[in-house]
């Protein structure tokens, strides 16, 4: 997750920016931030009380959903680190549904963690029922907004595509296949993409960023080979796919999408390469880290 924006009292290190891994935020922890919207820490320092159970009840006492649960002593080590003593935090919490990409109404009655609204401070602080109260109706009209501001989005992304999909279907229903690269809208307005390909009729039609002729062969002859009972292939990276020539596209093509229209005609979508600088919060990763849920 990434620190997007925040508010600080002067002379604060600040953490808007900052990116923190997955792994910071395990699935224990999210599960209980979905259970308690508003959890509040007053003092990382205070001292733990144990909980005796009675041996006669028949199941164990969970305090799940308790403000006296005490937090996780990694936590409050994590805490310790960013100089923070007391804590409130609030969950956005959205349907499963909503983002782009997603599955649609089916599944709209699940829910997710979206984001936290986390307050820290710097001297043990108790904040009063009401106020946490307060804090927690915010949070959810804030996540109502969300969840319209990203169901507009959907759909509008959704109206834009099924628009285009429509005019480039009329396209090749006339029989006139290559006004998808040559008129507009073309297929590049159909999927995020740096360039697109048609191999039509052993010609090859050309927009944006793609390879050079002869590595769109390779890549022709590759499908033919090892993907002959597919209609296509749509991966991230030709070099983690198995394609031999992927080295030779360099950094200007990584991922590809491709449709095979008849046994000699094929549809291409490119991708570049993208790069980026990410600041990293918290604690250092190594890559293979995985979180297996137990923490």
């Amino acid at each position: 997750g990434e620190v997007f924006t925040e508010i600080t009292k002067p002379g604060l290190e600040p953490y808007v920016g900052l990116h923190y891994p997955a792994t910071d935020i395990p699935q224990a922890a999210r599960f209980l931030f979905m259970k308690n919207k508003v959890r509040m820490i007053c003092d990382c320092r205070a001292k733990h009380v144990k909980v005796v159970q009675d041996e006669k009840l028949p199941l164990d006492l969970t305090l799940c959903g308790s403000t006296l649960r005490a937090p996780h002593t990694c936590h409050l080590q994590y805490m310790e680190n960013m100089d923070s003593i007391a804590s409130l935090v609030m969950s956005i919490v959205i349907n499963e549904g909503d983002e782009e990409g997603s599955e649609p109404v089916q599944v709209q009655n699940r829910k997710r963690l979206w984001g936290l609204v986390v307050c820290h401070n710097t001297t043990p602080r108790f904040v009063p029922f009401p106020l946490r109260y307060a804090c927690e109706f915010l949070a959810q009209v804030f996540s109502i907004h969300v969840n319209k501001e990203l169901e507009l989005e959907n759909q509008m992304f959704e109206k834009n595509i099924l628009r285009t999909q429509t005019l480039l279907c009329d396209m090749l229903l006339r029989d006139a296949p290559l006004g998808i690269v040559s008129q507009s809208p073309n297929v590049m307005d159909l999927v995020k993409c740096d360039g697109a390909a048609l191999l039509y009729k052993d010609k090859k039609y050309k927009l944006g960023l793609t390879p050079t002729d002869f590595q769109i062969r390779d890549i022709v002859s590759w499908l033919d080979e090892y993907h002959r009972d597919s209609t296509g292939l749509s991966t991230d990276s030709l070099y983690d796919a198995g394609f031999p020539g992927a080295l030779s596209l360099g950094g200007s093509i990584s991922g590809m999408a491709a449709v095979k229209i008849s046994e000699k005609d094929w549809l291409f979508w490119f991708r570049s390469h993208t790069a980026a600088e990410v600041r990293w919060g918290g604690a250092k990763h190594e890559p293979g880290e995985k979180d297996d849920g137990s923490r």
